[in-house]
């Protein structure tokens, strides 16, 4: 497979118009302007953009303009993408700004932002906070009552009796707009993006009388269609520590094993092939899943750093040992405590009401005694070890 024909396959759910006039247009050997958007409603980026962040490497590798936008003025709307309720709060520029800080640091794990071809970075707030009325109408102009409530999940949320908030419904022409004050020829975006994109294609049509390709990314959703992601509050981040980054990516669904390899590696489609053959034989998941969790973290990180976050996993969570760090606690409280207030100040629960979710669960131990109700009080003792899940513990030092 070369390297034109990995681009518009590997890891691409559908083009617009069709793959074989875009593939043209790259055998002729033109270079094209291409972006995806990056609304930063949250502080972080997760493995399920990691789709969409190596797909903008792979043609930041073949020489073209690639740019990485961040929506501090689409994410002032709100985009209704995947989600079934109206958003409750609205955030504003300078929250989306604040909260992207860290989202080129984030996207450096796997695009270049310096050196040969650097990715560009761009502000959608930058031109869509200078439109006035006059501009929002003449890009309102463009399309119909009837193209807009197309949309599945508008449909969806009427016939659920649900909230469709009208900033939310006016998002697809915010985002389209980025595609005509950019002038691009690409837009790259996930499956749940395509109405957006399309409106995109659609308005610089009417507006610059250019054409624009769309490549969608498929979602890295297991077999149930549930999206890993900030919504679904499964989010496994590109800043995760190694070998929190490694342990979570154990827990993923075991169908979810093919697809991160074809999506999130570089493995071979050969090999991928070979381990689909395997995986669909029976045999036990793990082993595939170790090399998944590997080849992410040294994506991320480094191999040395991807090798001791698989040793701390083995010897861990298999083996169940204690590891050799573990970080200390300098406990000053009086004696007995509550189970409850001590996984809040050691860190090891959010609040008291997640701790309770814990113990709940039976995850919380202490020198390896399980802790059954969320009422005890506990003496403390010096090197103390309490743990939570098989991944998180601390060490009381009085």
């Amino acid at each position: 497979m070369d390297k034109i024909e990995e681009l518009l396959t590997r890891g691409v759910e559908k083009i617009y118009p069709s793959k074989e006039e875009l593939e043209k247009v790259l055998r002729s050997g033109k270079k094209l302007k291409l972006y995806q958007g990056f609304d930063p409603t949250g502080i972080q980026l997760h493995i399920g953009h990691m789709v969409g962040l190596r797909k903008l490497r792979q043609w930041q590798d073949l020489g073209h303009h690639v740019i990485f936008l961040i929506g501090d003025g689409t994410g002032q709307a709100g985009d209704p993408s995947g989600k079934k309720h109206a958003r409750e709060k609205f955030l504003t520029q300078e929250e989306l700004r604040k909260n992207a800080v860290d989202y080129i640091k984030q996207a450096g794990k796997i695009v270049r932002f310096e050196g040969e071809n650097p990715v560009e970075v761009l502000f959608n707030g930058d031109w869509l906070n200078k439109l006035n009325l006059v501009d929002i109408l003449n890009i309102a102009g463009n399309f119909s009552l009837q193209q807009l409530s197309e949309r599945d999940l508008f449909r969806e949320r009427v016939k659920q009796n649900e909230d469709v908030n009208l900033r939310e419904f006016l998002y697809p022409l915010l985002q389209a707009y980025d595609s005509v004050a950019m002038e691009v020829d690409l837009e790259i975006g996930g499956s749940d993006q395509t109405f957006n994109m399309l409106a995109g294609r659609t308005l610089i049509k009417k507006m610059k009388n250019k054409d624009k390709f769309v490549m969608t990314t498929p979602l890295l959703t297991d077999s149930k269609g549930m999206k890993i992601g900030k919504t679904e509050g499964n989010v496994i981040a590109l800043t995760d520590n190694p070998e929190d980054l490694f342990g979570k990516i154990m827990t993923l669904p075991d169908d979810l094993i093919v697809k991160g390899f074809e999506y999130l590696t570089d493995i071979s489609l050969n090999e991928i092939k070979n381990i689909r053959e395997t995986f669909n034989k029976g045999e036990n998941p793990v082993s595939f899943k170790k090399k998944l969790a590997f080849e992410i973290v040294k994506q991320l990180n480094d191999e040395k750093q991807s090798l001791a976050a698989q040793k701390y996993f083995e010897k861990v969570v298999q083996d169940e040992e204690l590891p050799e760090d573990i970080p200390l606690y300098q406990y000053t409280g009086g004696q007995p405590v509550e189970i409850i207030n001590l996984l809040v100040k050691t860190k090891l629960a959010a609040s008291r009401s997640d701790a309770k979710r814990l113990i709940g669960q039976g995850g919380v131990y202490i020198d390896n005694h399980i802790v059954n109700n969320y009422n005890m009080t506990t003496k403390i003792k010096n090197d103390q070890v309490i743990k939570v899940g098989k991944r998180k513990f601390v060490k009381i030092k009085l």
